[in-house]
């Protein structure tokens, strides 16, 4: 067997794009994955053009050897750009391989540890701001109308949702001051009033969907450890699921941690196990979260056993496209140590068509396939469709549209 191409795909995914990775073989069998990232999509697919040259003509099936090779072309720059682009490449090739074997995934790595994988509803409220229109549903104007997205979420059979910081109103937003939110917000401080919103929200989610709905938010990288420490003292009158903060110095996320009673999962920015370890070694988290489309099968798979030896869980970061929530359900189906994994539930209305259909959710579970490779296919027809356009950014709202919703305190 033989790579005779590799193509890829920039999909519009909304308020975000989704990359997508194809190596071709000669047998007429084509490996898929996934390499999404919200901004800066094209230099990730420009990457695997780069690297494309290393790889036609060679057997797609030693795939250690062709990722360390990867690696090796790209060692003085091992991570972001490049650790992304090598990701969906080894993702592609996991999936041709087993799909060549007639197994899934998971079995080339001894599995499966289980029958079925608990997820949660991610960006719960967060995409409802950003375009509820695009998503058809209704659009959040104020707390009742978070209250009742509790609601929904309980009724629909989920267990637990992520939202992030939501302000609603005639035109809603999401605080995402961390990536660029305007003037003043780079210094990442909380003020009361921001405090006394993101109570009232979390308890308007809490209120909603009932005691037996874990409730988690994702503070990105909105606020320095002294904000960050504030809002989880604030929160801890709640029954959080986590508080998820992004941040670069493991001590400084211990410092957070050790202030507070909430449970604190970081870790979908690390690349690898170098970045990881010194954050388990500081014991900066309680749940590591791993995004394997940044990091790839095997070296996620790496990192979650890594955690299993400091005694940690972990959760798969998933704000991706229906072929993303297969390949995290088979690295799940691998491991002894997963918390829960995440989904995205409201979205673009031709996600589901990208992978021949929707998901099939139960009681806030989805079983784990039985069929080859990833269990799915990319619609290239339909990722054709949906191209994203290039030089777009993505929709995060800045502080000065959010003041136009801000509810008075």
């Amino acid at each position: 067997m033989k790579i005779t191409a590799i193509e890829t795909f920039v999909v519009d995914a909304g308020w975000r794009p989704w990359q997508f990775v194809a190596v071709r073989s000669d047998t007429g069998i084509t490996g898929y994955g996934e390499c999404s990232d919200g901004r800066n999509p094209y230099a990730i697919v420009g990457a695997v053009d780069d690297f494309r040259p290393l790889l036609i003509g060679r057997d797609p099936r030693p795939v250690e050897q062709l990722y360390w090779d990867l690696y090796r072309m790209a060692r003085q720059s091992p991570g972001g750009i490049a650790s992304k682009a090598i990701a969906g490449i080894e993702l592609a090739l996991w999936d041709l391989k087993a799909k060549d074997l007639g197994v899934p995934v998971y079995s080339l790595f001894g599995g499966p540890t289980r029958d079925s994988q608990r997820v949660y509803w991610s960006h719960c409220g967060t995409s409802r701001a950003r375009d509820w229109k695009l998503i058809g549903t209704p659009p959040l104007k104020s707390m009742d109308d978070i209250r009742r997205l509790g609601e929904e979420v309980r009724k629909r059979g989920f267990t637990a949702l992520k939202t992030n910081i939501i302000f609603p109103g005639e035109d809603a937003g999401v605080y995402f001051g961390g990536f660029g939110g305007g003037s003043g917000t780079s210094d990442q401080n909380v003020t009361p009033q921001m405090l006394r919103h993101i109570e009232e929200q979390i308890g308007a989610f809490v209120d909603g969907a009932g005691p037996d709905v874990e409730v988690a938010i994702d503070l990105n990288f909105n606020f320095k450890p002294e904000a960050a420490a504030r809002i989880c003292k604030v929160l801890e009158r709640f029954r959080m699921m986590w508080v998820e903060i992004d941040m670069y110095e493991p001590h400084a996320l211990r410092q957070i941690k050790d202030s507070t009673t909430q449970t604190i999962t970081s870790g979908e920015n690390c690349f690898g196990l170098r970045d990881y370890r010194r954050y388990f070694e500081a014991r900066s988290m309680d749940v590591a979260m791993i995004d394997i489309p940044w990091n790839g099968f095997a070296r996620s798979r790496d990192v979650a056993l890594a955690a299993e030896s400091f005694e940690m869980n972990i959760a798969p970061h998933n704000y991706y496209s229906h072929l993303a929530t297969a390949i995290g359900l088979n690295l799940c189906a691998t491991l002894p140590n997963v918390k829960i994994m995440e989904v995205d539930i409201d979205d673009v209305p031709w996600k589901d068509d990208l992978t021949g259909g929707p998901m099939p959710y139960k009681n806030g579970a989805l079983a784990i396939s039985r069929k080859p490779g990833w269990g799915v296919d990319l619609d290239e027809t339909v990722a054709k469709q949906h191209t994203w356009e290039r030089g777009r950014g993505p929709g995060y709202t800045t502080a000065g549209q959010l003041k136009k919703n801000r509810v008075k305190r």
